[in-house]
């Protein structure tokens, strides 16, 4: 899969994604990111690509025709226009469907805002997902870009060296992770849950979901609203939120 990452600070959206676990499957050629500098389509000699808001206002905006010419020089570089994810405060939250839902994609670009915004033109014209990481605001768009290209690139078939934790993990089936523990038995004078020590694979499936149940109905218990549940688990998480 191919990330395109728009943005006025390269250094920063390459010097975190080009670690860890993202990194190496960027060295193993299963993934692809690319920071595509905005002021290099900048069209005076001092590279800006900032001007006043029309209307006044506190701060500075991004034009337009910077970021077009970005856009148009990814897209005729690809062949075709990309999927185009411009991260605001104002979009739909991001969560793991989402996630999903990109990972299925051949190229991602996205498009980081700074100051206080984009020309609202240019946005209407190459955008096609508007996409926030929470209720908050940043100074940038290059962090939650980072965060969407880590949340999708572990989707992507051989980026995690066991293919199966990525589908048993937190927001899976609307539901958190199940607690987990390893060597030594005993830390603290607190001890691994017997179950997990038993070897019975079933009754290790069995606590897991039902810890999941539990986690999930105490400390998130709206995402139990989509979450498809048995009789049993259903007056598990009831007794849980009134306890």
């Amino acid at each position: 899969m191919k990330f395109y990452i728009m943005t006025l600070f390269p250094d920063m959206v390459m010097d975190g994604l080009n670690t860890s676990i993202i990194g190496r499957a960027v060295n193993q050629g299963l993934l692809s990111i690319e920071a595509v500098n905005i002021r290099d389509y900048a069209f005076n000699k001092h590279n800006s690509v900032d001007d006043y808001p029309y209307g006044g206002g506190a701060g500075m905006l991004m034009q337009a025709e910077p970021v077009f010419q970005c856009y148009q020089a990814l897209t005729e570089r690809i062949g075709r226009k990309p999927r185009v994810v411009y991260l605001s405060p104002q979009g739909k939250t991001f969560n793991q469907s989402m996630a999903e839902a990109f990972a299925s994609e051949e190229e991602l670009a996205f498009l980081c805002g700074h100051y206080e915004g984009i020309d609202e033109r240019v946005l209407e014209e190459i955008v096609t997902d508007y996409v926030s990481i929470g209720d908050y605001v940043l100074t940038g768009g290059e962090l939650p870009a980072m965060i969407m290209v880590d949340a999708i690139s572990r989707l992507v078939p051989g980026v995690l060296h066991n293919d199966v934790s990525a589908e048993f993990e937190s927001f899976q089936d609307n539901l958190l992770e199940y607690p987990q523990y390893s060597r030594p038995e005993v830390w603290h004078d607190k001890r691994v849950p017997e179950v997990l020590m038993s070897g019975h694979h079933a009754n290790i499936e069995k606590w897991r979901r039902e810890q999941s149940v539990i986690r999930t109905a105490k400390n998130r218990p709206d995402l139990l609203e989509k979450a498809e549940l048995t009789p049993d688990e259903q007056i598990l998480a009831k007794r849980i939120m009134e306890e």
